[in-house]
């Protein structure tokens, strides 16, 4: 896919769609919370949401006093959905419509927070891409909050194919530069009643 038919396809699904149907939608991301306070308990560290969408993430850390947000995704469908719920008001949010693969990073982040975007990208070209992304985004001592499909999770969603990740094989493809903290299985249940397998990882940027 081009990042226009990328674009195009995930507008598509939340142009089709609302945003609390979608097979990733969660009322209260619990799991990437508890990660996020973990690694981040300064509410002033600057976080970067990947491929947030109309995730309710960002609702969640502004509600804990989170001061430095931004939210990064390829759908500007999916941002004006966050627009609309939080308002135009908060200078702490900032939103970004672009491909993460293409990312020139304008600054450092604290901690980078990807729920259910790396297991879309089926290359490794895409994957590579990606890390060096990550790199450009963080320093030394950044922490990487990380949610794939698992082992036993979905081979396709939205009508892409996915890859599954367990602990080691997630390390392997970020690379050295990041060290695995901790990681544990979790079962989603989706707005239609489905399990998913996701894999939860918390690394640190060495």
């Amino acid at each position: 896919m081009t990042d226009h038919d990328i674009q195009a396809h995930w507008d598509g699904v939340y142009g089709r769609r609302s945003s609390d149907s979608v097979s990733w939608y969660e009322p209260h991301p619990t799991h990437s919370l508890e990660l996020i306070a973990a690694a981040s308990p300064d509410r002033t560290s600057a976080i970067i949401d990947i491929g947030g969408g109309a995730s309710l993430l960002v609702d969640r850390l502004l509600d804990q006093g989170y001061t430095d947000i931004t939210v990064l995704d390829v759908s500007d469908q999916a941002l004006e959905l966050v627009r609309k719920r939080v308002g135009h008001g908060p200078a702490r949010l900032t939103l970004l419509c672009q491909d993460v693969t293409t990312f020139q990073a304008k600054r450092d982040y604290a901690l980078w927070h990807d729920r259910a975007v790396f297991h879309f990208l089926t290359t490794e070209s895409a994957r590579n891409h990606y890390v060096e992304a990550l790199k450009r985004a963080t320093i030394p001592g950044s922490h990487v909050v990380m949610a794939t499909f698992g082992p036993e999770g979905p081979v396709r969603c939205s009508n892409l194919d996915t890859c599954r990740y367990d602990a080691a094989s997630l390390a392997n493809a970020l690379g050295d530069s990041f060290l695995l903290s901790q990681s544990s299985l979790v079962n989603h249940v989706t707005p239609g009643a489905a399990n998913q397998q996701f894999l939860y990882a918390l690394f640190v940027r060495r």
